[in-house]
């Protein structure tokens, strides 16, 4: 790391940590943001950045700054031993050179979100459950229990839009959301042309705010009041005791031109929908599935899966507005409204947003990647929306989120007044302060930020002189920049957040069996790609052709680092068909392994199982797989044998050339022939044995496996 550790924090982080959960790329060791004119950032004119820290290990989600100035972190890449952070300035030069780690709870996914200090305990969420600890006056760790304040009973924890922000009011009510599990509310998920359901079955457990009481133990999603509905991705939200309301940042639908083509063009699906600030009221209905805002028209239309074109109304008139709709995809993380007294009055009372950058508005460059701010006057925003810290991007245009070496996430006051910012990339943090005349602020001092709303990560495109693809496209790249760049993106790297890369990965160039029943069928949950954990959806695309798909796999083996051979469209055709009967039939339930992780990769990655469940058990892991498409069908557990009796009995098994476990398929030497070019060691090559073709391998977890065909 470049960050200086001083020799407390040092011993510090060998005692106690980091124990962490992902790997983390470094920064370049060209870029020291500690010797860099304000971090590196563009602020206003008066105001100062300071880099208080380059880069740590856990990255970072949300933020809070205790009275002395300690700064809390919510890591993206936590671990059961270690989900939370603290940083203290030793030595008074404003850089936070002591870093502990703390918080053993149980982890889901990486989207664990919130971190705020309330009436003396730190608030902190994963994917299911929000959590509080005692603070100390004066001690970095707390030591005290971590309770369980409010835990989600739906299943499973790691779906769609299901980070939980908090926010409290001055009433002792502390609210979350339960986001959508879904974009709009199709079955099957982000299918084009497929309509919408109606009446939507996810609005009832999802898609709104509940309320809570902030200080009680173990409460349910039963046990609160459903605050607000119609709201279907929310990662920021702030209560602000100026007009005693809630206001939340909510992300907008995606994919208008994926799923709508005729009603959509590839412009429009970058700009639209609206991210939308609302103003939160008790009862309000936002109207989440069936509308969405848009901000290039001002008003609320009907979505295209229940009807609309983009300028149809219909039933949208019933639901509520959003206070102001910002571009689409900026993806707003956090809201904070300013009440210190550092910065001019023009800010007091203000809302500042953290946009942490689109991913999904190919052909055109994404957007966003700034810290925004909206001023307010007697209750309503007075103003357009401004740019306020800019430059963590450092590329210009950004043609793939990968490109962005730094997106703002976290945004945290101190007790000062100064603004603390946190990112996702590499876990920078910048303090921002106001050391200007605030007497003399004014349109002067904020003339150089006006002007960087010219950059194209900032303005809204020219629909010709801004794509980024002009060029006709033809198979399957053509395929491809219509259904998977917006994710992907058009260098095939992912976003380093939610979408993982498809290039260099033996997710594309290994079996093309596994690739292109991952492609016809979708999945969702956890999975590793290239030593990095995603939990999203990838739909399915069973609605292409065998020759579409075909071509389309074809372009992602033979390009993107991959360099693997073609999918015909014969092959597809059997894979849909189902004709190549090399899926493998669980018919037991569990089976013993050495190491859990690695026989995850196997199984999945290998083998072609589905991650089922994935939680804590004592010091194990509760870890079960299923076959593809039978998510509801038996699971297999993939039990450790840390037990001595265990380890003996598998030990005997394997050296007496006993199967600890056997899976039925339609066609043995397919699926020989399949997991051998996966570099499967074969114990026994196909065999008939009376009236049964058998093959054993090994499962490089000490497991000799079976598999069988039979008349």
């Amino acid at each position: 790391m470049m960050t200086r550790l001083w020799l407390v924090g040092l011993l510090v982080g060998l005692l106690f940590g980091p124990n962490l959960g992902a790997a983390q790329e470094s920064l370049p060791d060209e870029i020291r943001l500690d010797l860099e004119e304000n971090g590196g950032l563009f602020v206003p004119d008066g105001f100062e950045a300071q880099a208080v820290i380059n880069q740590f290990e856990g990255r970072v989600r949300h933020i809070a700054v205790g009275d002395n100035g300690d700064v809390y972190v919510k890591l993206r890449d936590a671990h059961e031993e270690n989900g939370n952070a603290v940083l203290r300035d030793t030595n008074g030069d404003g850089r936070l050179d002591d870093i502990r780690y703390f918080g053993k709870y149980p982890i889901y996914g990486r989207y664990g979100t919130a971190m705020r200090i309330h009436d003396g305990y730190l608030y902190f969420s994963t994917q299911k459950t929000v959590y509080r600890q005692k603070l100390t006056p004066g001690q970095m760790v707390p030591d005290s229990e971590i309770e369980a304040i409010v835990v989600d009973p739906n299943e499973p924890p790691a779906r769609e839009h299901n980070a939980k922000p908090i926010a409290f009011d001055d009433a002792g009510h502390l609210f979350v959301p339960f986001g959508a599990p879904s974009n709009s509310c199709q079955d099957p998920k982000r299918t084009p042309g497929q309509p919408g359901v109606d009446p939507c079955p996810q609005l009832g457990p999802y898609g709104g705010v509940w309320r809570f009481d902030a200080d009680t133990p173990n409460q349910s999603q039963e046990d609160g009041t459903l605050f607000a509905t119609g709201i279907r991705s929310l990662v920021g939200m702030d209560w602000n005791p100026v007009d005693r309301q809630l206001y939340t940042v909510m992300h907008g639908r995606d994919s208008l031109l994926r799923m709508f083509p005729n009603h959509f063009d590839g412009w429009e699906s970058a700009l639209l929908p609206a991210e939308e600030f609302l103003r939160v009221t008790e009862g309000a209905d936002f109207g989440w599935p069936y509308c969405h805002y848009d901000q290039l028209q001002g008003k609320k239309v009907l979505a295209p899966e229940y009807g609309g074109d983009g300028q149809t109304v219909g039933r949208c008139s019933d639901y509520d507005l959003p206070i102001r709709g910002f571009p689409g995809h900026w993806a707003p993380n956090d809201i904070v409204f300013y009440h210190g007294d550092q910065f001019p009055d023009r800010y007091r009372n203000g809302a500042f947003v953290a946009f942490h950058g689109s991913t999904n508005r190919a052909p055109y460059p994404q957007s966003g990647y700034i810290i925004g701010f909206v001023p307010f006057a007697n209750g309503e925003p007075s103003g357009p929306t401004e740019v306020f810290v800019d430059g963590f991007a450092r590329v210009d245009p950004i043609v793939s989120a990968g490109d962005a070496v730094f997106r703002p996430m976290g945004i945290a006051i101190g007790p000062d007044g100064s603004m603390y910012v946190g990112e996702t990339e590499h876990g920078a943090i910048w303090r921002i302060r106001f050391t200007g005349d605030a007497a003399t602020f004014g349109e002067n001092q904020l003339a150089a930020m006006k002007a960087r709303e010219a950059l194209s990560h900032i303005r809204t495109p020219d629909p010709v002189a801004d794509n980024l693809s002009p060029a006709v496209l033809t198979g399957g790249a053509l395929t491809y920049e219509s259904y998977c760049a917006t994710c992907h993106q058009a260098d095939g790297e992912g976003d380093g957040a939610r979408f993982p890369p498809i290039a260099r990965t033996e997710w594309v160039s290994g079996d093309k069996n596994r690739l292109i029943d991952l492609t016809l069928n979708g999945m969702e949950g956890d999975i590793e790609v290239n030593g990095e954990s995603y939990s999203n959806v990838m739909p399915q695309h069973s609605f292409l052709t065998d020759q579409e798909l075909g071509e389309l796999l074809t372009y992602l083996r033979a390009g993107f680092g991959n360099d693997a051979s073609g999918v015909s469209e014969e092959e597809v055709r059997r894979r849909r068909n189902g004709a190549s009967g090399t899926t493998l039939k669980i018919r037991l339930t569990s089976v013993f392994v050495d190491d859990q992780a690695e026989a995850l990769g196997f199984y999945t990655e290998i083998l072609g199982f589905q991650k089922k469940e994935d939680f804590p058990v004592g010091p194990f892991r509760w870890l079960t797989v299923v076959a593809p498409g039978a998510e509801d069908g038996p699971e297999l557990l993939l039990e450790p044998s840390d037990n001595p009796a265990a380890q003996a009995f598998k030990q005997a098994m394997f050296e007496q050339g006993i199967a600890a476990a056997a899976f039925e398929v339609e066609d043995v030497q397919a699926t020989y022939e399949r997991l051998r070019e996966s570099g499967v060691d074969f114990f026994t090559d196909p065999t008939s044995v009376g009236t049964a073709t058998i093959a054993v391998f090994d499962d490089t977890g000490g497991n000799l496996i079976q598999i069988y065909e039979t008349p």
